[in-house]
């Protein structure tokens, strides 16, 4: 039987899933606005960053891997919970290591909790927001994202603060991680306790979780859920590439200081959380390929100027630009994965996959290539991917049955 709630129940349900994509958000632009200062701190160049954000990579997929069977065995309402307490003590442990142990290996150990949470809240959250998404009829999981750019505009902007003011990463770490708990106890307690939303069956035809999780493995055979993958990957590498390298590439870059570096991060989420919260009437009103199209040109286009801009001023224009173009593709990638309510939760987990793969481990591929061209340089590799995630967009266009991002051009 579906999943029947009162409007109070479903305010509360969508509230608590708004404030974990915060919280998400949160986390990953703590540790991205100070890595300039834990570079200086722990003495190490871009290459043993690169390593850093490798560990958090390898613990996301794990994470990802995890996902399907905690959703199946334990439900997304305790899923969630144990995720972000995950990912919080990784966002202390970084600071520990930086300012306390001053060691690589305790800050690496923190990013793979760090990823390790994120990766399974990741899928979590988009399943929970697809499953609104299919009860209100219409797109708003580009705004359950642009929540999670509030979080990263609101993590930058404190790590900004934090950078000028000079407090260093163990106490503005330590901050973040109360905060990130406390967003975790409020969820846990506002969103329905019951199995993956997205699968309407009754209690009586259940299966098993083992043969549930293997049913989701479908998902991996059809070939739409690679040609949404392109496009997500395109989008979400290069948003993953802002989140670790944007700040540290007009620092090393541009000769701007570190303060001047997260203001910079902090443009980059305030464009794409401003796309992402206009972003679902938009493409209610003109669809989902046809925009995708165009903010695949805008993403291309930013990171061209960011890396080209001859003064500091353009390269914000750029960061904006960029930030705007990266908005849109891993959520309607979500929203165009949960088309099929029965096989939803399936399908969203396996895109999630691929974007939160790009997400967090393309990134540091981009610091190994750095040492050897030039951050700055190392950028076209995204401009490329955003050219390509804009020729994939097609995919997106919903499939029969579905009104959810098809579009109304004419009304």
């Amino acid at each position: 039987m579906e999943l029947v709630l009162t409007r109070s129940q479903l305010v509360r349900w969508r509230t608590a899933v708004f404030a974990i994509f915060l919280a998400s958000g949160l986390s990953i632009a703590t540790w991205a606005s100070r890595v300039p200062a834990i570079k200086e701190a722990l003495n190490v160049d871009n290459i043993q960053i690169g390593l850093m954000l490798l560990g958090a990579g390898i613990a996301s997929i794990l994470g990802l891997s995890l996902a399907n069977v905690v959703l199946a065995r334990f439900g997304a309402r305790a899923g969630m919970l144990g995720a972000m307490i995950v990912f919080a003590l990784g966002v202390a442990l970084i600071g520990i290591g930086t300012d306390v142990a001053q060691s690589f290996v305790v800050v690496v150990a923190g990013l793979v909790l760090f990823g390790l949470g994120n990766g399974a809240v990741d899928v979590m959250m988009n399943v929970e927001g697809a499953a609104i998404e299919k009860q209100i009829g219409k797109t708003i999981l580009p705004l359950f994202h642009a929540f999670f750019s509030f979080g990263t505009v609101i993590g930058a902007g404190i790590g900004a603060l934090a950078a000028a003011m000079q407090i260093n990463v163990l106490l503005h770490t330590l901050f973040m991680t109360v905060l990130i708990i406390v967003i975790a106890f409020w969820t846990h307690a506002n969103v329905p306790a019951r199995e993956i939303a997205m699968d309407p069956v009754d209690e009586s035809e259940k299966a098993h979780w083992r043969e549930r999780l293997h049913t989701s493995l479908e998902a991996w055979r059809e070939p739409r859920t690679y040609a949404l993958g392109v496009i997500m990957l395109g989008m979400a590498f290069a948003e993953g590439g802002a989140n670790d390298w944007l700040a540290l590439g007009m620092v090393e870059g541009h000769g701007a200081t570190p303060a001047i570096g997260a203001l910079g991060l902090t443009v980059f989420s305030v464009s794409m959380t401003v796309v992402r919260v206009f972003g679902g009437p938009l493409v209610d009103r003109f669809g989902r390929v046809a925009t995708l199209r165009v903010l695949s040109v805008l993403a291309a286009g930013g990171l061209l100027l960011f890396i080209l801009a001859p003064s500091i001023p353009l390269v914000f224009v750029g960061a904006a630009l960029w930030g705007a173009g990266v908005s849109l593709g891993f959520p309607l990638g979500m929203s165009a994965a949960a088309d099929d309510p029965l096989k939803a939760a399936a399908r969203v987990s396996a895109a999630a996959t691929i974007g939160y793969i790009s997400f967090l481990c393309g990134p540091p591929l981009l610091g190994f290539i750095s040492e050897q061209v030039g951050l700055l340089n190392t950028l076209y590799i995204l401009v490329a991917l955003a050219v390509a995630s804009g020729l994939a967009s097609g995919a997106a266009k919903p499939i029969a049955g579905s009104t959810v991002g098809a579009g109304h051009p004419h009304r």
